[in-house]
């Protein structure tokens, strides 16, 4: 019988096996779920399925980097115990590997693959949170000394030290937009309500009160851009004076 890719995603979500795995079950038990856990069991996959609905809040960030290219995965698991074991960080550098060497569309089998097996090694669940790739003239990368903060930047222009430099900024300052003009517009508007309250019982007219809100929602978008923030390591420039002339094209984080 035919089985659907959503039945597929769904039994592997429940016990992490891979896709060949889940959809031959399927098919032996004609499509009942149970019964094809029942199989997996049958065929040592037991472990992970006993395991696959405990929670993973711990684990680790992994980035990959070649020329101008780089890739981040991150990888989920119980406890910090197995999250600071050799196995789980040489599995979590493969997996970083592979997507960079690999692509998106490769690496989902792979990873479908190998993080079944992971489970079965290291005895507690384990699975994939997320994935990224980045390509651009410049990269810069950086990996908090405790696994949990990831950052990837690239540049047209501008150095590694500078691409570097960002990603710390990233990491340590966590802006939620790169550029001022990023910031939404429901944002703002749900500042503009706490400001309005804030500020009811002040006797000014309208028009002064409206250049005290343009002025507090300028400071609101600068200091939650990356780009207008002062720079971490020189609060004199802004991260985009420190960059001078390189432009910035790619910006990513990834965290616990």
């Amino acid at each position: 019988m035919s089985i659907a890719a959503s039945a597929v995603a769904q039994l592997r979500a429940r016990t992490g096996v891979g896709i060949l795995d889940a959809k031959n079950a399927l098919e032996e038990a004609k499509g009942n779920e149970e019964l094809a856990i029942e199989i997996l069991r049958k065929r040592g996959k037991a472990q992970a399925v006993k395991k696959a609905d405990r929670e993973q809040k711990e684990g680790a960030i992994f980035i990959a980097k070649a020329d101008s290219k780089a890739a981040l995965v991150q990888v989920r698991c119980e406890t910090d115990f197995v999250g600071r074991s050799d196995v789980f960080l040489k599995f979590g550098r493969d997996l970083a590997d592979h997507l960079l060497q690999k692509g998106k569309k490769d690496f989902d089998a792979y990873a479908a693959e190998k993080v079944p097996a992971a489970v079965l090694e290291l005895g507690e669940n384990i699975s994939l949170g997320e994935t990224k790739e980045v390509s651009a003239p410049v990269i810069g990368t950086y990996v908090h000394l405790n696994r949990k903060i990831g950052v990837i930047v690239g540049l047209e222009g501008g150095s590694v030290e500078q691409a570097a430099d960002v990603c710390m900024h990233g990491a340590a300052m966590n802006p939620a937009y790169v550029r001022a003009s990023d910031v939404p517009a429901d944002a703002i508007a749900k500042e503009r309500e706490i400001w309005k309250e804030q500020m009811k019982n002040e006797k000014k007219p309208p028009e002064i009160l409206e250049k005290i809100m343009l002025g507090k929602e300028r400071k609101f978008r600068e200091e939650n851009a990356l780009l207008s923030q002062p720079f971490v390591k020189d609060n004199a420039v802004t991260v985009e004076k420190m960059l001078g002339k390189a432009v910035l094209k790619e910006y990513v984080r990834v965290a616990f």
